[in-house]
């Protein structure tokens, strides 16, 4: 939460695997890296916030819950902590991973007989938990390219999908793809063309960080700062980031900050914050009869707009600023950022 807050995020939500911060939890100290991490807990919080036992040479630290530590980080219309669990399931060895956004019980794994199935028993309890509670939640597919577990024909049969990973900075997920699997940008645009063309809702892409490395950085670890979302809302509070987000109201990026994205009279606009370089901005999209997208107009510059017809499906915008980020993963050597799809409105 300090890290983020201290780099200029206003919103943040930090999950674990079938887990939500709550409840009773001791984290073991037992290597040199987690007596490190340990020494910095205990030396920027103090012995009196820091719940430890020690024997001999063995340590173990108990995990503030959510509701202990968010008074020290949240600031009304400046930092939000939204409660998170990433629900991960499995089948025939397949790792299935979903994060649900502000949930306000634990969700378990909720199994079945197909990766579909898996994924959308899983879909389902969240939907079915919001609809009980009332509490606005989201649930997305976490890097479909772990392992390879999940593929475009699993995600197309999803009922209730509506966010995905176009970027995850953890260096094991193979945004990339290789040479037998197609990377998660085309997984991205291959599905929404069956959505759409099914009159489903767009699937909306998200950059994420799935950062677990706090204390060691480098392309091997998972460290914060490598992808993220920029919401328009009207105010900083869960529900009104969620309503924002199913309505397409975001982008996502990996480096890339917007100063305007708008969707008016079926012109999208696209304005990239001022800066010394420059931006190649591309508009990719497909026609409704097309089984695949292409760049349909590519600008250098700061600003762009595209006009859609209606023999288009859909259109978004991908800017690229053609140097690496400062810690990149997957050897990207460029910054991108992702608006939402949009189609023509008659």
């Amino acid at each position: 939460m300090d890290w983020y807050q201290k780099h200029g995020y206003h919103f943040i939500s930090l999950s674990d695997h079938n887990r939500l911060s709550q409840g009773e939890f001791w984290k073991q100290v037992d290597d040199s890296l987690s007596h490190y991490a340990f020494e910095k807990y205990l030396d920027q919080f103090g012995p009196e916030w820091v719940d430890y036992q020690q024997e001999a040479d063995s340590i173990r630290v108990r995990l503030k819950t959510l509701e202990e530590y968010r008074s020290l980080f949240e600031e009304s219309g400046k930092f939000l902590i939204l409660q998170a669990e990433e629900i991960s399931d499995q089948f025939e060895g397949k790792p299935l991973h979903l994060n649900a956004t502000n949930l306000l019980n634990v969700i378990k794994p909720q199994g079945g007989s197909s990766v579909t199935e898996v994924l959308q028993n899983n879909i389902n309890a969240v939907l079915q938990q919001r609809e009980i509670t009332g509490e606005p939640m989201i649930i997305h597919i976490n890097h479909p390219n772990f392992h390879y577990a999940i593929t475009v024909e699993d995600m197309i049969a999803l009922q209730g999908e509506q966010f995905f990973e176009v970027f995850n900075g953890h260096p094991a997920v193979y945004n990339l793809g290789d040479s037998v699997h197609i990377d998660t940008e085309t997984m991205w645009d291959q599905i929404n063309i069956a959505y759409l063309n099914n009159g489903k809702p767009p699937l909306y892409g998200l950059a994420t960080d799935d950062s677990h490395h706090y204390h060691t950085i480098g392309s091997q670890w998972s460290n914060s700062g490598r992808g993220w979302i920029w919401v328009e809302a009207d105010s900083l509070t869960p529900s009104s980031l969620i309503e924002s987000m199913e309505r397409g109201q975001f982008y996502a990026s990996t480096g890339v900050t917007l100063s305007n994205v708008a969707f008016r009279n079926n012109l999208l606009a696209v304005e990239v914050a001022p800066n010394a370089v420059s931006y190649t901005i591309q508009f990719i999209g497909c026609g409704l009869q097309d089984s695949e997208t292409a760049v349909l107009k590519e600008v250098t510059g700061y600003s762009a707009e595209f006009e859609l017809t209606p023999d288009l499906l859909f259109v978004r915008a991908k800017i690229i600023l053609d140097e690496p980020p400062p810690n990149p993963v997957e050897n990207i050597q460029q910054q991108f950022a992702w608006t939402q799809p949009v189609s023509y409105i008659p």
